[in-house]
C-alpha cells in the first residue's frame, strides 16, 4: 500500500487568530478559506509540503453533536486537552525563538525528554497543543 497523510483537523474558535498563528508564527501558507464568520474551514500547511495540510475547523459544527457534547468540547478546548499536533524541525532552538517572538503561548521551552526526543510546546489561539520535535 502507498498511503500518505493528506489532512488532519484541528478546531478553531477564532478564525482570524488561528490564521495569524499558523501563518505568522509557524510560517504556514493559507491554502483555502471557506465559510463566513466563525463558521469557516481554513486549510493551512507548510509551503514546501503542498501534499500535507491542517484543516482548521469550527468545533462541533456537525448537526449531530448535542449541546452537552458542545459544552464538553468547549471545556476541553479551554483546558488545551481537545486537539493537538506534533510538528518537526531540524532547528528547534531557532523555531522556538521565532514562534515565541509572535507572543504565542509557551507551554514548554526546548527540553530533552526522558523518552529520547527534544521538543517544545505552544498553545494555539483555540487551545490546541502544538508540540514541535527536533529531527536530524
Amino acid at each position: 500500500m502507498d498511503i500518505t497523510i493528506h489532512t488532519t483537523v484541528l478546531p478553531h474558535t477564532d478564525p482570524e487568530a488561528s490564521v495569524a498563528f499558523f501563518r505568522d508564527a509557524l510560517g504556514f501558507e493559507v491554502r483555502q478559506d471557506v465559510g463566513q464568520g466563525t463558521m469557516r474551514w481554513i486549510t493551512v500547511g507548510p509551503a514546501n509540503q503542498p501534499e500535507t495540510s491542517i484543516l482548521l475547523a469550527p468545533p462541533a459544527a456537525d448537526p449531530g453533536v448535542t449541546d452537552d457534547e458542545r459544552r464538553v468540547i468547549s471545556e476541553m478546548m479551554a483546558k488545551g486537552t481537545y486537539g493537538w499536533i506534533l510538528l518537526a524541525t531540524k532547528d528547534l532552538n531557532g523555531t522556538f525563538e521565532k514562534v515565541q517572538a509572535t507572543n504565542a503561548e509557551v507551554v514548554q521551552e526546548p527540553t530533552e525528554q526522558p523518552y529520547g526526543v527534544r521538543d517544545c510546546a505552544f498553545r494555539d489561539p483555540a487551545g490546541n497543543m502544538i508540540r514541535i520535535q527536533e529531527v536530524s
